[in-house]
């Protein structure tokens, strides 16, 4: 594996490159396990390296969607807004367990934690619905990126907000105008998006914002859907 530089980056961002995410084939079948770091190097990324991620997309009550902007700490996308919570389920028993998701939703319920101070109690994962897949691949810079194989979730829930300023620079609920003035603003390089919630807005999200009541429609756990 390359070695990078890594003295000038965040000290707590540094000390998550050692999490053990999960290498999967282009079927998302887990083939092993390597360090956060290695699966986020463009050099491992052209050579195929591919792994586990999800997005989750929080409404509350009012369908107002809980957006963030990555702190300027963060490693890959550094002050991009982006959906509620991204990041990757790891290499354990609990996040390993495939049936139903289980073990990504757990995941999910985790990082809601950690980056916006959710309680654990207020987000189980059974209240956090798996859409579908999509495998994306993007460059951060000439040193980091993404390719993985994202699973979109959905919950929907009023919940206490306490985030950490380590990840998270500001973050805001947003109607869908609001939303798209967002867009607008970003096509215009007023602000960035990190690339995956752009895919995910511009191909999907306006048409299941439209159907948070009836979303089953929507739910696909056989097709990955690549972008």
């Amino acid at each position: 594996m390359p070695e990078v530089n890594i003295n000038h980056l965040d000290k707590q961002q540094v000390q998550l490159l050692a999490e053990m995410c999960i290498l999967i084939d282009e079927n998302d079948n887990k083939i092993g396990a390597d360090t956060k770091k290695n699966c986020h190097l463009n050099e491992n990324i052209e050579k195929g390296l591919l792994h586990r991620a999800f997005s989750v997309f929080l409404f509350n009550t009012e369908n107002k969607l809980l957006l963030q902007q990555r702190s300027d700490a963060k490693i890959t996308f550094p002050g991009c807004f982006t959906n509620t919570c991204c990041s990757h389920p790891l290499n354990n028993p609990g996040e390993l367990e495939e049936n139903e998701a289980i073990g990504v939703r757990r995941a999910a319920q985790r990082r809601l934690k950690a980056e916006l101070g959710i309680p654990l109690e207020e987000v189980s994962p059974a209240e956090i619905d798996y859409i579908t897949r999509i495998h994306y691949k993007a460059q951060s810079d000439s040193i980091w990126g993404e390719n993985e194989i994202d699973y979109i979730l959905f919950v929907r829930k009023n919940v206490t907000l306490n985030p950490d300023p380590n990840e998270i620079k500001s973050y805001c609920y947003v109607s869908k105008e609001e939303l798209r003035e967002l867009m607008r603003k970003a096509a215009r390089g007023d602000v960035k998006l990190t690339p995956w919630f752009k895919i995910i807005v511009e191909t999907f999200l306006f048409k299941w914002w439209d159907n948070l009541n009836h979303l089953s429609q929507f739910i696909d756990h056989e097709k990955i859907h690549r972008m």
